[in-house]
């Protein structure tokens, strides 16, 4: 064996054991513990596809409720923890040690507890005994060193910092103090109710993720990942620097079906960092794509790595909206980052892959990409609107007849794909790569496609839940892994049907065992998350934050927004993205909403968690500790730090965007028409492009340090034209408190007044905020102020709010009784912010010239 080959194999070995470490367990035992491993990953996935089947209720048997699923799914990864994952990196990889057997078994027994004594603890609510006592401080022990195992040291200490003040909040020094908690109402609140360990993270993780994550890993096992490559570098390949673009394609459409940067850098990066070298890129800008890409696969719905799922239980919006308003972002980003990476290949002059299509003239290559989107449109179309007339005319028989459709249409693609030939794994040691073509590559894999349309079907179109969608899409997806060997190899003619059925089974297995070892982490990480949260709300501490954060922000937002940021870095450093998420928009999402309202910001919520969210995930990247960095660093063989430093310079599109959505809502698509959102996008896309043209300090050619500025103050145009437009004319003009029913009875129906509140905050100090008052119907100002459910005394110009209805409208938009209106804003005529993009596009039409002219002239120079 040749040396090369040795420090490939050694580097595999390295990969695998980074993987493993963080994802599933570095642990492999051999024999009978190996086996009852494999066994009781195997049972989990089974027992979470049973709980989210119809099929408990339809028997009436194996129902459980929401708190006995949590306890279950907890101990399962509780077990499975101290199995999978050693104690310290001497201790042995091959056997379970007998302390770690002990420890498995009373960590389950623990995480069991709240199923198996659940009537007990029903019946003695908030008054826990001596044994739950025990049992709790035991489980909330063994679940911190279940976590230091699996996920590091900083979220057990992190949780244990607010275990110790909720424990100690008398001794606490100034505003820190609180009166403290018992020993016994601590344990209650952690460990016997759905406040702490057992609250909406861990109950997410049982209902939503958990599926997620299995549907990934059988869609892997299938062979979707290496056809989602292959695919790419078929299609992208031969372009200037093709292969990186291919990584960001690859690594985008692993990041569906995928919860973890770490592992999709080195699925998709052992094949594409190799190629990415071989165009020309260096070890560590080959590094730097795939981390790039594969970090922003957890921002792509449907999945997010598990934060869609925990958006809609925080934030209290459908999970459709949760995708809806995170795609955008998501896709905007990933185009600027194939626009980056053609960039550096233009600096570099670096070229493509040859490519193995026959040549096409451009003409072709454009109505045969036209024909596809609008063929996909048609059929579309036609499904959407046909399933629409079908299902009144079929009735309760409409499920059956869309299997049997979908079985047919399945049954159809294997036809089509046994005309061309297998996908093979390529090694990517080998110095000869040849670019597969585009037709046979496609289509030999389609049926891979479906079950993610049955679960966007199901998910958007039938408006399911997302656990049943999972569900419905996973247990396609099983039957698509068992039989797709078979039925394609008798579409061949050469069926050995035993063991093409044999295989099928096997990579079932392998798919429930890989998916549950793959949640473990989540499991742990949505479980320990849960103590800061139920600290967070059992001594206030959140209240007592959101003070410090002002002072130290001096109330201003974007300082604020910049210390949320940092934070989330620094502990995304340490902690999982899904655990980061849940700690941050626990202590500082609400501090967000609420200093923007006194500032006049008023911010959508989900505006703030997204925000939240994505500084989580560039923790991942960001050095000395970004984890996704280091694995491709060890594909590359570039250096780590260089590498993650990298990485973050082409994430700067990724950091940006949090700030932009913030001040600018429409790029979530709140609140706009499809038309608007058509527009919204091509324009926010634009402006992307030209913000990594400056970053990159390329475009036509090299920039000058004005032209970047320039390119900079037109991206930011694009993106926020309200701020310029603000400047020009306010959007709303005064009006005196005591003038607000006549303002309510001037404005149209369905507009806005914003509205200056003085009230109390909940310790009875006065505070000043905005909130936005929906013009409700009625013929004049007084019908509507009725129709508000709102009296108010209008004295001496000042206006006083004097009863709100219970229930009503003002009530629900937090109106309450002796609050002051300061003042009433309503909204003028004036130009459309949109206006502000022509002087944006002529500033960037005179960079573009500039450029252009600097090309042409070095052109003729080299000429010459």
């Amino acid at each position: 064996m040749t040396d090369d080959k040795k420090a490939s194999g050694t580097a595999d070995v390295d990969l695998e054991d980074m993987v493993a470490s963080s994802d599933t367990g570095a642990r492999r035992p051999a024999g009978t513990p190996g086996k009852l491993l494999l066994g009781i990953a195997a049972a989990w996935s089974l027992f979470q596809l049973w709980i989210a089947s119809p099929l408990p209720f339809v028997l009436r048997f194996g129902v459980f409720s929401a708190t006995e699923a949590r306890s279950i799914h907890l101990a399962f990864a509780l077990f499975l923890a101290y199995m999978a994952y050693p104690a310290l990196k001497r201790s042995p990889r091959d056997r379970i040690p007998v302390q770690d057997w002990v420890l498995a078994a009373a960590a389950a027994f623990c995480g069991a507890y709240m199923f198996m004594f659940y009537e007990q603890l029903s019946q003695r609510p908030g008054a826990p005994i001596l044994q739950d006592v025990i049992i709790g401080v035991a489980g909330i022990l063994l679940l911190l060193e279940a976590t230091r195992r699996a996920l590091g040291p900083p979220l057990m200490i992190i949780a244990s910092i607010f275990i110790i003040y909720s424990l100690a909040g008398p001794y606490m020094p100034g505003v820190l103090a609180h009166r403290g908690v018992s020993l016994f109402g601590l344990i209650n609140h952690q460990w016997l109710t759905t406040q702490g360990v057992f609250g909406i993270a861990l109950g997410v993780s049982t209902s939503f993720v958990f599926l997620f994550v299995l549907f990934g890993a059988l869609l892997d096992k299938a062979g979707a990942g290496n056809y989602f490559i292959k695919v790419a570098f078929s299609m992208l390949g031969h372009y200037k620097g093709g292969p990186a673009k291919a990584a960001v394609v690859a690594s985008g459409m692993t990041g569906l079906i995928s919860g973890s940067s770490i592992a999709n850098v080195v699925t998709t990066g052992t094949f594409t960092v190799p190629m990415m070298k071989r165009v020309g890129f260096s070890a560590e800008k080959a590094g730097a794509v795939e981390v790039a890409s594969s970090v922003n696969g957890q921002i792509m719905p449907p999945v997010m790595g598990a934060a869609a799922f925990l958006m809609v239980e925080y934030v209290g919006i459908s999970y459709v909206e949760v995708i809806k308003h995170a795609f955008l972002p998501a896709l905007i980003s990933y185009i600027a980052l194939i626009y980056i990476v053609h960039l550096e290949a233009l600096k570099a002059g670096l070229q493509g892959l040859q490519s193995s299509n026959p040549p096409k003239p451009l003409i072709r290559k454009v109505v045969g990409f036209l024909g596809g989107l609008l063929m996909m449109m048609v059929v579309a179309l036609v499904v959407y609107y046909g399933l629409g007339w079908l299902k009144p005319l079929l009735g309760d028989a409409t499920p059956w007849v869309v299997a049997v459709v979908l079985t047919a249409v399945y049954v159809g693609l294997l036809k089509v794909a046994s005309g061309y030939p297998e996908l093979e794994l390529d090694d990517p040691t080998e110095p000869i790569f040849k670019l597969p073509q585009t037709k046979p590559t496609v289509m030999v894999g389609l049926q891979y496609i479906l079950p993610v349309i049955l679960l966007i079907w199901c998910l958007m179109v039938e408006r399911l839940s997302p656990g049943l969608s999972a569900f419905w899409a996973t247990m396609f997806m099983i039957a698509i892994i068992v039989t797709q060997r078979p039925v394609t190899a008798l579409f061949r003619g050469r069926s050995d049907l035993a063991a093409d059925i044999r295989e099928g089974l096997m990579d079932l297995w392998n798919g429930l065992v890989t998916g549950a070892r793959n949640m473990i982490g989540i499991g742990i990480a949505t479980a320990t998350a849960g103590i800061i949260v139920g600290a967070v709300s059992q001594t206030g501490v959140g209240l007592v934050l959101a003070d410090v954060v002002e002072i130290l922000s001096m109330g201003n937002l974007m300082l604020i927004l910049l210390f949320t940021a940092v934070l989330s870095l620094i502990l995304g450093m340490g902690l999982p993205t899904t655990a980061n998420y849940i700690v941050v928009s626990a202590l500082l999402a609400p501090v967000i909403v609420q200093l923007g309202e006194q500032n006049g910001l008023l911010v959508p919520l989900i505006a703030v968690h997204l925000f939240v969210f994505y500084f989580g995930i560039m923790a991942d990247v960001t050095p000395p500790v970004g984890l996704a960095s280091f694995a491709a660093a060890a594909v590359s063989g570039g250096d780590p730090i260089r590498t993650g430093f990298q990485a973050f310079y082409y994430s700067l599109r990724t950091a940006a965007l949090p700030f932009l959505f913030i001040f600018n809502t429409d790029l979530l698509l709140i609140e706009v028409t499809v038309l608007q959102g058509i527009v919204v996008f091509v324009v926010a896309t634009i402006a992307m492009l030209i913000f990594a043209a400056a970053t990159q300090g390329f475009m036509i050619t090299r920039s000058r340090w004005y032209e970047s500025i320039l390119l900079l103050v037109v991206a930011f145009a694009l993106f926020r034209p309200g701020f310029w437009m603000d400047m020009i004319h306010d959007p709303y003009q005064s009006i005196p408190p005591g003038q607000i029913v006549e303002a309510l009875g001037d404005v149209d129906e369905e507009s806005t007044l914003r509205l200056q509140i003085r009230g109390e905050d909940a310790f009875g100090d006065p505070v000043t905020s905005y909130m936005q008052l929906p013009v409700p119907a009625g013929e004049s100002g007084e019908e509507r102020l009725e129709n508000l459910g709102m009296e108010l005394i209008i004295e001496d110009g000042r206006a006083m709010v004097d009863m709100v209805a219970y229930g009503s409208q003002a009530a629900d938009l937090g109106f309450d009784f002796d609050q002051e209106i300061l003042e009433v804003l309503a909204p003028v005529d004036r130009w459309t912010k949109e206006w502000i993009w022509i002087p944006a596009f002529v500033l960037f039409g005179l960079v573009v010239l500039m450029q252009r002219r600097r090309r042409d002239h070095s052109a003729a120079e080299a000429t010459v």
